[in-house]
């Protein structure tokens, strides 16, 4: 187990792409830091580059204070868990675990218990003599992470590991991890293009766009308090409501125009200082933060009709467009999130309140404004 340091990483394709942009980054010694983005947002690049099977343009990694930007991946004791498995398939699973020891000619006895131990803490003892062709995918996941944890790296790192599992069996095993991970101690670096998971799992969960950090925090954090517009269009599922919207304050009042449509709320219920409000060009809102009620209900909502109902069972997601739109200038469209499955039917006008004291206000440049 170690720390994990990057300092400043660059890395250039040819043509001048950037897969990572002056990248700074630490993990502490046992901790579950997850890298999650769109693809193409250079997560697996950090990683690789971490694990050494990249080599940055600029900058440094270290592991466990020790500099290895300029090791191989051999020397700097890391372990990669891939979607794939990567499992040989003649060699049963004890002769998998077995491998990575055998390569560094570790004492038979040693390998035994080494290999035991793992074993028994994956819940992998009664399968030993099997092919992974006899697995399940879930079992045949375990085995590669058993075949990472058996070498006792300093860090493991997880490249989207879940990715060709069912949705109920990532589930399971995501707990799996989490739980592994909480027992071992061990410092994990994860990634992985799913919020759910980025969410769950991460101690701390770092969110990149187009090889550039957008905001590193605890996942409550990021969801309560998006650094910019990227992360909260990003995280939560469905995402934030983000929409252009001008803001005007007078009177005590703060009034918000959303293409043609426009409500009033009062200055106070904002709940902070609302004189930078003005800068504000986007609009964000949670689903939940948005309640439907009756057409004109009151000063603080906006008219909308509904063009989309999900019913979920333990909750309705309704999906209205706020505008009547033409060819030129389309409504936007806000999806408010709303308990079991009373909801209003589809073409039906109604009023979407959005409570004061949950909006986000970002600037032109997409920074959220404090």
């Amino acid at each position: 187990m170690a720390e994990v340091a990057c300092a400043h990483l660059v890395k250039e394709y040819a043509g001048g792409v950037r897969g990572l942009d002056d990248v700074s980054l630490t993990i502490a010694d046992g901790e579950m830091m997850v890298l999650v983005g769109p693809s193409g947002c250079g997560k697996s690049t950090l990683l690789r580059t971490i694990a050494g099977l990249e080599q940055a343009t600029s900058g440094t990694v270290s592991i466990g204070g020790r500099d290895v930007t300029h090791l191989s991946p051999q020397e700097r004791n890391v372990a990669m868990v891939f979607q794939d498995y990567a499992l040989y398939p003649h060699m049963t699973v004890r002769r998998n675990l077995e491998f990575p020891l055998r390569m560094r000619r570790m004492d038979a006895a040693q390998m035994h218990e080494r290999v035991s131990r793992v074993a028994e803490l994956l819940g992998l003892a009664q399968l030993m003599d099997r092919l992974p062709k006899q697995l399940s995918g879930g079992q045949r996941q375990r085995v590669a992470m058993g075949r990472a944890l058996v070498r006792e790296p300093s860090v493991s790192l997880l490249d989207e590991p879940l990715s060709n599992l069912d949705a109920k069996l990532r589930v399971q095993v995501r707990a799996e991890i989490g739980e592994l991970q909480r027992r071992t101690a061990t410092t994990m670096i994860y990634v992985t293009h799913d919020q759910v998971e980025a969410m769950t799992l991460g101690d701390r969960v770092c969110v990149l766009d187009r090889g550039r950090i957008q905001q590193v925090a605890p996942p409550a954090e990021l969801y309560d308090h998006p650094a910019n517009a990227f992360v909260a269009g990003f995280i939560g599922n469905p995402p934030m409501n983000l929409l252009p919207a001008t803001i005007g304050t007078a009177d005590g009042s703060l009034s918000v125009r959303i293409g043609q449509a426009s409500m009033t709320l009062p200055a106070a219920s904002i709940g902070r200082d609302t004189k930078d409000l003005v800068h504000t060009k986007t609009l964000g809102v949670r689903p939940e933060a948005v309640d439907v009620v009756a057409a004109d209900a009151r000063d603080g909502s906006v008219e909308g009709v509904v063009e989309h109902v999900e019913l979920l069972g333990h909750e309705t997601l309704v999906h209205a467009a706020i505008g009547a739109g033409s060819a030129e200038k389309p409504p936007f469209r806000v999806v408010a999130r709303v308990p079991g499955t009373h909801a209003p039917e589809h073409g039906q006008r109604v009023g979407l309140a959005m409570r004061s004291d949950a909006l986000h206000f970002f600037a032109e440049d997409g920074a959220v404004i404090r």
